[in-house]
């Protein structure tokens, strides 16, 4: 994986870039500081903490995400499967995966997530974002 960037070069790069605002929920089993990292490029960053849904089961949840028309970012890989979230059906779902699970680890593949990939490209997609790659599946 490439070396750690500041969050300065971070927000510097994604300013000069004025990337176009993406709808995001944040899930919770996300750490809060990626909704930060989200606004600060420019995004509206909602979690599921903030907004006191922490503990509603998915089935539950995903109309609400949807209703709002949101990105959902999320390491829960049931919002992976595309028999129940085709791609295409929805705004796009990011799903994080990393090898041990931390919060470190989390914020680390959100800064990979902004240097690497063009979010106004997620709108109906499933990403999954691991350490060593970012993989996109679209609808056929």
């Amino acid at each position: 994986m490439p070396p750690k960037p500041s969050t300065a070069s971070i927000t510097f790069r994604l300013l000069v870039n004025a990337p176009m605002a993406i709808r995001f929920k944040i899930d919770e089993d996300l750490p809060g500081e990626i909704a930060n990292l989200l606004r600060i490029a420019g995004h509206d960053a909602l979690s599921v903490v903030e907004q006191k849904l922490t503990g509603t089961k998915d089935e539950a949840l995903w109309p609400i995400i949807q209703s709002e028309s949101r990105c959902l970012l999320t390491a829960d890989k049931g919002f992976a499967d595309i028999r129940r979230h085709p791609p295409g059906s929805h705004a796009g779902i990011i799903l994080f995966r990393l090898p041990r699970e931390s919060r470190a680890g989390y914020i680390r593949l959100a800064e990979f997530l902004l240097r690497s990939f063009d979010l106004a490209e997620v709108s109906g997609t499933l990403v999954v974002v691991s350490p060593a790659a970012i993989r996109v599946h679209r609808s056929q």
